[in-house]
């Protein structure tokens, strides 16, 4: 869809014509004066801000790196399914800190003291766009009598 919008933005602001006739750009191909010495045309500024909107919608860059869908199994018990998105530039490997993060909170905000890690796991969801990291944790939140230093993660 990024992709078709810029395509699409790039030939609409390139000439605009039919053949035999002599195209008329959509946006004048006037130059603006930076300096003394160099100008820009206005129709490579605009193609460059069409190229850099298609980028930025594409990329996304203040998107998380990760989807997080929380699934409450009982009480205390949750299970936390992560994708992470796309197109990034690192973050492949805070898979276990979401998790943790995530946790963390849970049991903040319903009043315990600790958590377990039941199961975690990790990998790729191979597909037709390209492979993205998965990762799938099981939590357990614990009051102060349940909790073992060699049980928390």
């Amino acid at each position: 869809m990024a992709i078709a919008f810029l395509i699409g933005g790039t030939l609409a602001l390139g000439a605009c014509g039919s053949p035999g006739s002599n195209p008329s750009p959509l946006f004048p191909d006037k130059k603006l004066q930076l300096t003394g010495e160099t100008s820009v045309k206005l129709s490579s500024l605009v193609n460059a801000a069409v190229v850099a909107a298609a980028i930025y919608v594409i990329y996304d860059p203040l998107a998380p790196n990760w989807e997080v869908e929380e699934q409450r199994l009982s009480d205390d018990s949750y299970r936390l399914s992560m994708k992470m998105k796309r197109f990034h530039t690192g973050g492949a490997g805070e898979s276990i800190q979401v998790l943790k993060r995530r946790a963390s909170a849970l049991q903040e905000q319903h009043g315990y003291h600790g958590y377990q890690i039941v199961e975690y796991t990790e990998g790729i969801d191979s597909q037709t766009l390209g492979a993205r990291r998965v990762a799938e944790g099981l939590i357990r939140l614990v009051q102060q009598e349940q909790a073992d230093s060699f049980l928390q993660n």
